[in-house]
């Protein structure tokens, strides 16, 4: 299995009341945000120490840790992993930049870390956030305006103030400058202004996605007095300036970054972050190759590593630190949506602009055989944009669904009102006869000819395919699949490019397929347009890397942005569902509703996981004692 993993995670102004005002009130004495949240509150509107899309909180205000965390956890070690993102500009395989939350360069993984954010999601909540920065949030009874009370103590690494004036200027940059799927996602921020140093007034949009004030809490904070000195949509090798618990360490451009603890972190003791970022050092070491990582791991040289080649899972964990149980193996069950990971065609190009092409090359990939061969019948199909999660959509439309796609009738396929499209089971034999005349059938019928063994398109073009990577585990994969494409007279090949290129060609659309894996979450929201939305479809570095552009999945996406209950977003996610499988935009792969992880036995966790997240990294520690008893001289 291979993983394509971006990242992707607001406003109407109302009347401020006057300082003078709250003076003759009373409240002079109080702090400046507790003065104005009184007095905003007595015109209506709520306080709250967290914000959910649909206002579920599971928490009360006194909570003092999470539920999968150990508040006792000791405080040392270190952990090296491979790298699996940390911005939406980052790459597996290489970086070139510090920078992650731009368009430009190839960021470093972990970076992430180093920032605080207003507040933090809990890990065994789908769609909950509560205080980091902010300690509480006042919210107008339109919603249109958060007014944020920061916690005085909040400070950056070299000690200065994390202020409202910080996180104003953080929003607004990236707004103007951030990468375009973070300026996607804050599409619905109007405004920000600090109206004290520990007072932010956040004005979204009115008609604002669901979603918008979650978007903005979770936004990183930088320092503005840092970036008058320094361009932000810039690349640069220069550690910026953060305030999180985690400080950019040595590191060596494309090989390894290693960040180091902060051991007087402000926010350790938050309920948050209580019991979380364990280790004194974190580090990701880049392999341009598979196979040299594994024996990399083998060596030591990296200490856990999540498995995403079948053919290594089944067969390569036979060497000796495995046999004696100095290496550890498990399987962790995933809750979350598998996702979907798929070959995606490129409809900006004009060969794959007819359905029934698009259609026909969905027959031509043996699944069956694939995955008994060359994947030791690890995986299942993958079937939907939404995969393994309640926003399936499975037969005929219900009648709540049946509600939804009706004023859309005219505009939509028959096929979405009938039973979803499923890919076709095959034989099994690597070359199913009947499912590859099904596809000669479409092609031919959609103005495709021959010319000897060759398949011309409707334009007598040769009809030719190039699948783009940046690596080459999926070869053995693709290779069988392009056997089947070869049969139908399409020339297609596997072209691996180093990851700086891929980047570059991948945010100008410049391919006929590439592979991706991204997932919706519990709470499907503003990603869809990302990923589906006709405005991405040819923006600059776009998750929508077919290039879908369909009038109805955006009306539709703008229904689920603001539907009040998750029913009612489930029921739309399955008509969006329907309309792309109809849409043939992809060729699925396949999903596993489970973690392979392997690592060294030096580490300890908590009793029990997070729901929704492994939690290595913010949950696990050193176990000096483990430790001791293998003895590893790097460590």
């Amino acid at each position: 299995m291979n993983s394509r993993t971006r990242l992707h995670v607001s406003r109407r102004r109302v009347l401020r009341l006057g300082c003078g005002f709250l003076g003759s009130l009373g409240f002079a004495s109080l702090p400046s945000w507790r003065v104005r949240a009184q007095a905003a509150n007595s015109a209506g509107g709520t306080q709250t120490h967290g914000l959910s899309i649909f206002g579920d909180l599971a928490l009360p205000p006194d909570f003092t840790s999470f539920a999968y965390v150990d508040v006792n956890a000791p405080k040392l070690g270190q952990i090296i992993l491979q790298p699996g993102g940390g911005g939406p500009n980052s790459s597996a395989d290489t970086f070139n930049t510090l920078n992650v939350f731009i368009l430009k360069g190839d960021g470093a993984a972990g970076m992430g870390a180093i920032f605080d954010s207003l507040m933090a999601a809990n890990a065994d909540e789908p769609d909950s956030v509560y205080g980091l920065v902010a300690e509480k949030v006042w919210i107008s009874p339109d919603k249109n305006l958060y007014r944020f009370a920061l916690r005085k103590e909040a400070r950056f690494h070299d000690g200065t103030p994390l202020t409202a004036h910080d996180v104003a200027f953080s929003l607004g940059i990236l707004k103007t400058q951030g990468h375009p799927v973070i300026r996607q996602s804050l599409r619905d921020f109007d405004s920000a202004e600090a109206e004290a140093d520990d007072l932010l007034a956040v004005h979204l949009k009115p008609g604002h996605m669901r979603e918008a004030a979650l978007a903005v809490a979770t936004q990183p904070i930088f320092s503005a007095a840092y970036y008058s000195k320094q361009p932000f949509d810039e690349t640069t090798l220069d550690p910026p300036l953060g305030s999180g618990p985690y400080k950019v360490g040595d590191f060596d451009q494309g090989h390894f970054i290693a960040f180091n603890r902060v051991p007087d972190y402000w926010g350790e003791d938050l309920p948050v972050n209580r019991g979380q970022n364990n280790f004194d050092v974190v580090r990701y070491e880049y392999f341009g190759d598979r196979k040299v990582a594994f024996e990399a791991f083998k060596a030591a040289v990296f200490t856990f590593r999540e498995e995403l080649t079948s053919f290594i899972w089944a067969t390569g964990y036979d060497f000796p630190a495995a046999k004696d149980g100095r290496v550890k193996r498990e399987s962790l069950p995933d809750r979350l949506p598998l996702g979907t990971q798929a070959w995606f065609l490129n409809l900006r190009r004009d060969k794959f602009k007819d359905i029934r092409i698009r259609e026909a090359l969905g027959y031509a990939f043996d699944f069956e055989w694939t995955n008994k061969f060359i994947m030791y019948s690890l995986y299942k199909r993958t079937v939907s944009y939404f995969q393994n999660s309640p926003m399936q959509a499975t037969g005929k439309p219900s009648s709540e669904e049946l509600q939804i796609l009706e004023p859309f009738r005219k505009q939509l396929s028959p096929a979405v009102f009938g039973d979803v499209y499923v890919p076709p089971v095959s034989d099994g034999s690597g070359e199913d006869r009947a499912l590859l005349r099904q596809a000669n059938d479409l092609l031919l019928a959609a103005g495709c000819t021959r010319q000897g063994s060759s398949l011309l398109l409707p334009d007598a073009k040769p009809f030719e395919i190039e699948f783009l990577d940046f690596d080459n585990g999926l070869e053995p994969h693709t290779s069988a699949y392009i056997r089947n494409l070869n049969l139908l007279g399409i020339a297609a090949r596997f072209r691996v490019v180093d990851p700086s290129q891929y980047k570059e060609r991948t945010d100008n659309f410049d391919y006929d397929v590439v592979t991706s894996r991204f997932g919706l979450g519990l709470t499907p929201g503003e990603a869809m347009r990302e990923y589906f939305g006709s405005e991405a479809a040819n923006l600059p570095g776009s998750l929508n890397v077919s290039g879908i552009a369909d009038p109805v999945v955006d009306a539709l996406i703008a229904q689920a942005l603001v539907v009040d209950t998750r029913s009612k977003l489930t029921f739309i996610c399955r008509c969006i569902d329907r309309i792309l499988r109809a849409g043939h935009y992809w060729v699925p792969m396949w999903n596993r509703p489970n973690h392979l992880v392997a690592y060294w036995d030096l580490f300890a966790r908590p009793a029990r996981s997070q729901k929704y997240d492994l939690g290595v990294v913010s949950t696990w520690w050193y176990d000096k004692d483990k430790a001791a008893r293998i003895n590893l001289p790097s460590h």
